[in-house]
């Protein structure tokens, strides 16, 4: 059995792609059986909820892969400031393609929070991923 301390970057970057990937999968499985059920619209706010919410994994990973080279190099890492530029430019975009689909697409709200919320659903799938390979 392993212990939490051995849990290492490339663990956490692997996790974070697998994450992913999962998102993408239920994305990909999703969409037709919203489409059919609720309509295009729907669908695709679905698709909205799922892109914001996986490039905020996306980016999230990009930022504590960051921290973590700044924390290793003891200072001599480069600087940061492009990765969070680019972190705050994600979240402003994030919220104006919010806005614009919701204020264009007629489709069920319910659609977006699901796909916004699958990141959380991943995330915690790998991390009871994670759990169980530490425990078993």
């Amino acid at each position: 059995m392993e212990d939490f301390s051995s849990f290492t970057d490339a663990d956490f970057r692997r996790t974070m792609l697998s994450a992913l990937r999962l998102l993408t999968v239920v994305t990909v499985v999703a969409v037709p059986l919203v489409w059919w059920k609720m309509g295009w619209a729907s669908a695709a706010l679905l698709v909205v909820g799922a892109v914001i919410s996986g490039s905020g994994l996306w980016e999230w990973l990009r930022l504590m892969t960051a921290v973590m080279e700044r924390m290793d190099a003891g200072g001599t890492a480069r600087p940061m400031g492009m990765v969070l530029v680019g972190f705050f430019l994600r979240l402003a975009l994030a919220v104006v393609l919010l806005y614009v689909s919701l204020k264009l697409l007629d489709g069920s709200v319910y659609a977006l929070a699901g796909g916004l919320a699958l990141g959380v659903f991943s995330l915690t799938i790998e991390g009871l991923r994670l759990m169980k390979a530490w425990t078993v």
